[in-house]
């Protein structure tokens, strides 16, 4: 059967469907699934939060007897293989659908064209790629995560009138008015973690929580590149670390156990388990399940350099250390003295609650795969400017969201990375919103 426009007009709804659970279904990717039956939906889901059920199972037992012989439109690719739960093609087939329309086909090698294989094998009509494009943006991180061993990452930044993001020594400055403001938090509510840089978080003391009134639970992991262990203990990150996670990414100099023995960056807690209650084990993620992890002392699926499968432009020497970003340069900061304070910070920090993993902040082409091993699929990085530029030269941004203020920074003010006359290249243009005031240009990485 060819695609028609019904197809298309259903499975737009199923994309919209599977976009409610963003960020909150554990390492399982969001996916929604509708039971059409002559033209009616009969039966409609999306992937539980936490990760289990997914969604075919659910849209099915909603159908019930009403499945026989309809049409499911599902945006990615059912498994095929026995997990936790039994595969979502069997669903499927034990319900007596008559067709099966897929957006996306899954990556994972253990479900890739095996659900299926297995449809129609049962004799099931299946059709994929309906509205290919428009799942896989939906679909980003997951596919990212499988394919490119890290998770997706989407660097947001606020921009004055005169192209600043923020003054020198003076905190956080209020560039964006409240509508954008708003917009922001229902970003950081469907990623899993966000990242900023040591100056930032000493300068500008953020909390980095989402704070949408019902949606204080999702907040993101937050993570600090803090070489030195700078962060101040009376940090409102510290304060909070025991409510929602915070990462340390500190240099293996101040590993207890030494540059030479400090614990590499895949074996990095569960912090994501923590926060959520999600199964702790996570392997390279599937779509279908949770599955056992690393050996204590593996590496992730890249090359020892840390390089292969982690994007299109990554760099495969180290990055240097940027200046202003280190603690006691320009941003602010003091770092500690010796090895007894660095001790005393390291207990100080871990006795709040503070995970503090060793690996070189500047290299993001080795914590990205470490962060996925572990269940982490999307990252949000929103500060500063030198943390922004350090993803953007490692070819590490998937995705910019550039909001752009007509309020004037003027003397003082801190540039912006980029501005929308100077885009990498590489990325492509796909909206522009206005929220208030403020303006949202959002440009994606063009595979």
């Amino acid at each position: 059967m060819s695609i028609t426009p019904h197809d298309e007009r259903f499975m737009a709804a199923a994309i919209r469907l599977s976009r409610a659970h963003l960020g909150r279904t554990g390492s399982n990717p969001s996916v929604g699934c509708l039971i059409v039956k002559d033209g009616v939906i009969v039966g409609q889901a999306v992937t539980a939060l936490g990760g289990r059920p997914h969604a075919e199972p659910q849209a099915l037992a909603e159908a019930g007897e009403r499945a026989r012989g309809a049409t499911a439109y599902v945006t990615l690719e059912p498994c095929s293989h026995h997990g936790k739960t039994p595969p979502c093609a069997e669903a499927l087939i034990a319900y007596g659908v008559a067709r099966v329309v897929i957006s996306v086909t899954d990556p994972d090698p253990r479900v890739s064209g095996g659900g299926i294989s297995m449809l129609r094998d049962a004799g099931i009509e299946v059709d994929a790629g309906v509205l290919e494009a428009d799942g896989r943006r939906a679909l980003a991180a997951y596919l990212t995560r499988q394919t490119k061993n890290r998770p997706y990452v989407t660097l947001k930044l606020a921009v004055s009138a005169d192209g600043m993001i923020g003054r020198q020594g003076q905190g956080q400055v209020a560039i964006t008015g409240p509508e954008a403001r708003a917009e922001v938090q229902a970003l950081r509510a469907e990623t899993d973690a966000i990242l900023v840089g040591i100056g930032t978080a000493i300068s500008d003391d953020p909390l980095l929580t989402v704070r949408t009134p019902g949606l204080e639970a999702q907040s993101p992991i937050r993570i600090v590149l803090d070489p030195s262990l700078a962060l101040p203990l009376t940090s409102k990150l510290v304060a909070t670390a025991r409510d929602v996670p915070v990462i340390v990414v500190a240099s293996e100099d101040v590993s207890p156990l030494g540059s030479e023995e400090g614990a590499p960056p895949s074996v990095l807690p569960d912090y994501r388990g923590r926060a959520t209650g999600l199964d702790p084990s996570f392997v390279p993620p599937t779509r279908g399940e949770i599955g056992k992890g690393h050996p204590p002392n593996s590496q992730p699926d890249s090359s020892s350099s840390g390089t292969k499968n982690v994007g299109q432009g990554a760099i495969s020497q180290p990055i240097s250390p940027l200046v202003g970003e280190m603690p006691g340069r320009a941003e602010g900061g003091n770092a500690p003295a010796d090895a007894n304070d660095i001790g005393s910070r390291r207990a100080a920090l871990e006795a709040a609650g503070v995970e503090i993993v060793y690996c070189n902040p500047y290299h993001p082409e080795v914590l990205l795969p470490a962060l996925a091993t572990r269940g982490i699929s999307s990252l949000l990085v929103e500060g500063g400017a030198k943390t922004a530029k350090l993803f953007l030269e490692a070819g590490l941004v998937d995705r910019i969201q550039l909001y752009q203020a007509p309020i004037v920074i003027g003397e003082g003010g801190i540039e912006s990375p980029i501005q929308t006359t100077d885009i990498p290249s590489g990325f492509a243009h796909r909206g522009t919103h206005m929220f208030g005031a403020d303006r949202l240009d959002e440009y994606e990485r063009e595979n």
